[in-house]
């Protein structure tokens, strides 16, 4: 059996963990953690220690072990809930789950949540312990509380280098050392206070806090981040638009299907317009910026995203310039025409990780959008949608009210290379 004992959050170790540590020939963990093992239960000298750095050749020690039925037990310890993005998978992965006697303290995030006093069953949790930190940025971006697990290269002063200059309103709680009565610390912290910091190992968990929604009301069923929008492609209706000059319903429920917003994904809606597409990117749970030339349309788009509740970020300017300091997207809508189009598109197409699609009106930019898609190694394809609204005449009938025809065309980055080119910006 192998003993998996979570730590170092406060929480006390029990008589029977004790005794585990004190009877195993084999005890796995972090320096911390060896240390404090070693204080509470005198681990002797007898018992063999490893230190956990890369996790492969600790499970082949663990695994050796194991398999001497005559090698005594072992004992693993982990931070606070060791199922919680912890050890547990993959050990449960390598040796089965029946090989293992799971004994959790409180996790970090629980732990951080109570320290300000909020209740966390509405937070998003994600983790950035040797993982990319942009899709725990994406998550801060789009959701108003987030707890995310720290790692070297990806802790307060990372993340709140990525935040600083979003417009978006966060607040950033780090919470150091939680659970040391002597070392603990929670401080509540700007992003760009956080981005000029140095902070101190070791760190467990980073929340960011929309402090005017972080606390909601509503009783809740089923926790982390709320069941997706009952229904999308929205009536044009429930925007503010000028002059009808938005993706109308129709052509936006296409191409959402194409750009398959989720958390943790960035999405641009370049020439926002009203900001429809970029909205309805958010409220899937995607992080959304709209990128929009006209100044009244930044404030049609910040409006749009109030009303429907969620956050979007404006950049007032003209693509592709505009577009230069935005950290590289997952998925791109382009919106509008005119002569600069395929130089958007291209620019747009070298950033993206992963599809762009592109609303066209004028049958003369077909080609050209085409082949800045294609000259960028997506893969294309497009349709022509003209459909035809129900709409009522006189004396209790109906006739059929066309709209304008509109291509929407897209490309799709081959799947097994979902990053951009070396040399564009990350």
């Amino acid at each position: 059996m192998i003993t998996v004992i979570g730590t170092g959050t406060g929480t006390p170790l029990s008589a029977d963990s004790l005794r585990s540590l004190s009877e195993a020939t084999l005890v796995v963990g972090g320096r911390r953690h060896l240390k404090e093992a070693a204080a509470k239960a005198g681990l002797p000298e007898r018992i063999s220690r490893v230190v956990l750095g890369p996790l492969a050749p600790a499970l082949d020690v663990i695994a050796r072990h194991h398999a001497d039925e005559g090698a005594g037990g072992v004992v693993v310890l982990a931070s606070g809930d060791p199922g919680l993005f912890g050890i547990v998978r993959a050990l449960a992965g390598r040796f089965g789950p029946g090989a293992l006697d799971v004994r959790p303290a409180a996790p970090s995030v629980a732990v951080a949540f109570a320290r300000v006093g909020l209740p966390w069953d509405d937070a998003v949790v994600v983790s950035a312990h040797g993982r990319d930190l942009r899709t725990a940025v994406n998550v801060c971006r789009a959701h108003p509380k987030v707890a995310v697990l720290t790692g070297p290269g990806a802790g307060p002063a990372e993340l709140g280098a990525a935040l600083a200059d979003t417009g978006l309103r966060r607040t950033l709680v780090v919470a150091s050392a939680l659970g040391d009565p002597d070392g603990e610390r929670v401080e509540h912290v700007s992003p760009a206070d956080a981005a000029v910091r140095a902070w101190p190992e070791p760190l467990s968990v980073v929340l960011c806090l929309d402090d005017a929604r972080e606390h909601a009301l509503v009783p809740r069923t089923v926790a982390g981040r709320g069941p997706g929008p009952a229904r999308w492609a929205l009536g044009e209706e429930e925007f503010a638009h000028r002059d009808s000059m938005i993706t109308k319903f129709e052509v936006r429920a296409l191409a959402l299907a194409r750009l398959g917003p989720r958390t943790g994904d960035l999405v641009w809606d370049v020439g926002a317009g009203s900001g429809s597409v970029a909205v309805e990117c958010a409220r899937f749970g995607a992080a959304a910026v709209a990128v929009e030339k006209s100044s009244d349309g930044v404030g049609r788009v910040r409006a749009n995203a109030l009303a429907h509740g969620v956050d979007v970020q404006t950049v007032h300017g003209s693509a592709p310039a505009a577009l230069d300091e935005l950290p590289d997207p997952d998925a791109v809508f382009v919106g509008g025409g005119g002569r600069e189009l395929p130089a958007i598109v291209t620019a747009c197409a070298r950033r993206a990780r992963r599809t762009v699609v592109v609303s066209v009106a004028a049958l003369d930019r077909v080609g050209a959008v085409r082949e800045a898609l294609s000259s960028a190694g997506f893969a294309t394809g497009g349709v022509l949608l003209h459909s035809s609204r129900l709409a009522p005449l006189p004396g209790e009938v109906t006739r059929l009210a066309g709209t304008n025809p509109v291509f929407l065309l897209w490309g799709d980055r081959p799947s097994a290379d979902s990053r951009p080119p070396q040399g564009a910006t990350q």
